[in-house]
């Protein structure tokens, strides 16, 4: 431990996420306190959840890794998906939003947000399937969550389809990439 201080991680809750957090609360608590060994709490004054070490905390890396896994979660990942952070090492969370890749205004806007998610989620769920990797489109903002060289992949796709790419070309494109990436393993 450092020194036995306790050291503290606060995580902001947008109000959006209030809701989907009081439904999950449990499964994200159970992981949090019994496996990671981090005291949590929501502070309903400040609107925040709160990780605090414990002296049993086996490793301080943990605290980091809970507060990635609660900010996961406020960003609007699935709770399955979000406790992977607790469990893999090498996975990350990418965000950007649409105006970083292009300036869009109105209609032009509204038909980028479409081509990324498809028809139903279609296209979404391919970039996921195939990347291997976790996407949430919270309105202009876009969360990629994976690893490092599938964020680049999945980044890649999605910036295409904001730049006005069909989603056929994109989803050909993407079959070549991840079948060339499996040849390097």
């Amino acid at each position: 431990m450092s020194d036995g201080k306790v050291q503290f991680r606060k995580v902001s809750v947008p109000p959006h996420r209030y809701t989907p957090l009081k439904k999950a609360w449990m499964e994200i608590y159970t992981p949090v306190y019994e496996q990671m060994k981090i005291d949590i709490r929501m502070n309903l004054k400040a609107r925040k959840v709160e990780l605090k070490t414990r002296v049993d905390t086996p490793d301080i890396s943990n605290l980091q890794k809970c507060a990635d896994f609660v900010h996961a979660f406020m960003m609007g990942f699935d709770v399955i998906d979000a406790v992977a952070l607790l469990r893999m090492d090498e996975l990350y969370v990418d965000s950007f939003e649409i105006k970083d890749v292009k300036t869009l205004k109105g209609e032009h806007k509204s038909r980028a947000i479409g081509r990324l998610s498809g028809k139903g989620g279609k296209t979404k769920f391919s970039i996921e399937n195939a990347t291997k990797t976790r996407i949430v489109l919270a309105d202009e903002k876009i969360h990629i969550l994976g690893s490092f060289r599938n964020i680049k992949i999945a980044r890649d796709a999605l910036c295409s389809l904001i730049l006005g790419a069909p989603p056929g070309k994109v989803n050909s494109k993407l079959r070549q990439v991840t079948a060339r990436s499996a040849e390097l393993f």
